[in-house]
């Protein structure tokens, strides 16, 4: 019904930048909120930043200031600028979306991931 569909991931030096984007498609009458989450290996999925459909954002503390969350409605698109990228911001990141149906109903769906790399 909805699909989510990340890229922008790979291999960066530490200190660089890398920009992911996600994109919704499907049965969509409108999203709520957007976000990006992280499961880096042997840990738990951690929230990365969230934003909302009137551009409320909010923000992990171990990426303020160097990752930017925005979103453009038109497009059911959601980005994540990341800056100053350090090694422990190695994870697969995941794009989750609250999805609004066209036919009544509301689905939280998730992206199949998509994997950021910093070296040191």
């Amino acid at each position: 019904q909805v699909q989510l569909v990340e890229s922008g991931g790979g291999l960066v030096q530490a200190g660089g930048s890398l920009r992911l984007s996600c994109a919704a498609s499907g049965s969509i009458f409108s999203i709520n909120a957007m976000g990006w989450y992280r499961q880096a290996p042997g840990k738990q999925r951690e929230l990365v930043a969230t934003i909302t459909s009137g551009g409320s954002t909010n923000y992990a503390d171990s990426v303020k200031g160097r990752f930017t969350i925005s979103r453009d409605n038109a497009k059911n698109t959601v980005y994540l600028q990341m800056s100053s990228l350090k090694p422990e911001d190695t994870a697969v990141y995941y794009c989750n979306a609250g999805v609004r149906l066209v036919v009544v109903g509301y689905l939280e769906v998730w992206g199949q991931g998509t994997l950021v790399t910093v070296s040191s």
